[in-house]
């Protein structure tokens, strides 16, 4: 395995730029994709098209293993600048270590497998940064009859992800009635003012024994300075290690009232992903630490995180999974986001053996 192929590969994915938002962008780094798989594979990539949305597929239609990336990021196009550097060990743009750099090991990995096409599917989404909601239904299918599934998600300082929090988001929507703020504020309705109520009233469902945690994140409000709000909005971010929890919290959020005579609330979202357990990861794990013994490489090391990635339906779907099997970097999300160059390429070994291991 090459190297310096496999950076000439990382930086044609970074530079097609990907936002989950942006379909157009999202089909052209499929198809970049499917040109690195056709230039080092034996056998073509399909670009399938799920529910409106370009999928990467190579290999197997039902495979016995999954290996499970995604291709959006969740930078606009022309907001990482520079896009493409590399500094000593160092490789940065956007999305190169959540998941791009990945994705490239997974590729590279599938070379030399014995009849790998027959057994293994290298599947990579587009709009995991935005919940997966149009590809979830294909991964918890595909999982659910696999023997195992495989996440490329970023590693945890070079850790494997044995566990992951669950994840709800929402939306609150109030409605309420506009006057002049000088003139005649009495008779509005500020809904700033109502979302405000429901904004210090979140950290009551938080648990830190089960680290769950309820946060607010964008907030919307008002029109002009001189103006009493009739409408806000508010985004809610939901996580924990408990199951029961997220579904507590799921039925108080829908259960929030207004506080204002007058005002009015409208609530989406839901549960998108269930907690990821460590009853379904210990024995690929397991596994794993065997092969990179074998291999003659220091133990990997685990860890449990409160990220959420499409391993958590897999294990929903019944699987065994391991999670974090992806770039050694930091940075996610993060304007110094950025790929360890050196590890590149050992591990994409490590998965090429651990495929051949779990293929016997």
């Amino acid at each position: 395995m090459s190297e310096p192929q496999m950076l000439e590969s990382l930086e044609a994915l970074v530079r097609a730029e990907s936002p989950s938002d942006d379909l157009a962008a999202c089909r052209r780094v499929v198809e970049v994709a499917a040109d690195i798989a056709a230039r080092e594979l034996s056998t073509p990539a399909r670009v399938e098209e799920i529910e409106g949305r370009p999928v990467f597929w190579w290999g197997s239609k039902n495979p016995r293993i999954v290996i499970l990336a995604h291709l959006d990021t969740v930078w606009p196009v022309g907001g990482y600048q520079p896009l493409w550097s590399v500094e000593g060990d160092v490789i940065r743009g956007p999305g190169v270590f959540d998941m791009k750099a990945g994705f490239i090991q997974a590729l590279y990995a599938l070379k030399d497998l014995p009849e790998g096409s027959k057994n293994v599917a290298l599947i990579a989404t587009t709009d995991e940064e935005t919940g997966s909601a149009t590809s979830k239904n294909l991964i918890r299918e595909i999982s659910a009859s696999a023997e195992a599934v495989l996440v490329l998600e970023a590693s945890l300082d070079g850790k494997l992800k044995t566990g992951r929090k669950g994840a709800s988001m929402y939306q609150v929507t109030v409605h309420g009635r506009s006057s002049h703020a000088g003139l005649e504020p009495e008779k509005g309705i500020n809904a700033t003012t109502e979302i405000a109520h429901i904004v210090l009233a979140l950290p009551a469902l938080e648990n830190p024994e089960h680290g769950t945690t309820v946060v607010p994140t964008t907030m919307q409000s008002g029109t002009s300075n001189n103006t009493v709000p009739d409408s806000a909005r508010l985004d809610i971010d939901v996580r924990s290690f408990s199951t029961d929890d997220l579904t507590r919290i799921d039925s108080a959020v829908r259960a929030l009232k207004p506080t204002i005579p007058g005002a009015t609330l409208e609530i989406t979202g839901s549960i998108n992903r269930p907690p990821l357990q460590s009853s379904s990861t210990q024995e690929l794990y397991l596994i794993a630490e065997k092969v990179a013994a074998d291999i003659g490489i220091p133990p990997l090391g685990s860890a449990i995180v409160g990220g959420v990635s499409d391993g958590n339906f897999a294990a929903a779907a019944g699987a065994k999974v391991l999670d974090g099997l992806g770039a050694v970097g930091g940075g996610a999300h993060a304007a110094h986001e950025w790929v360890s160059l050196k590890t590149l390429q050992p591990r994409s070994d490590f998965l090429n053996a651990l495929l051949k291991e779990l293929l016997k």
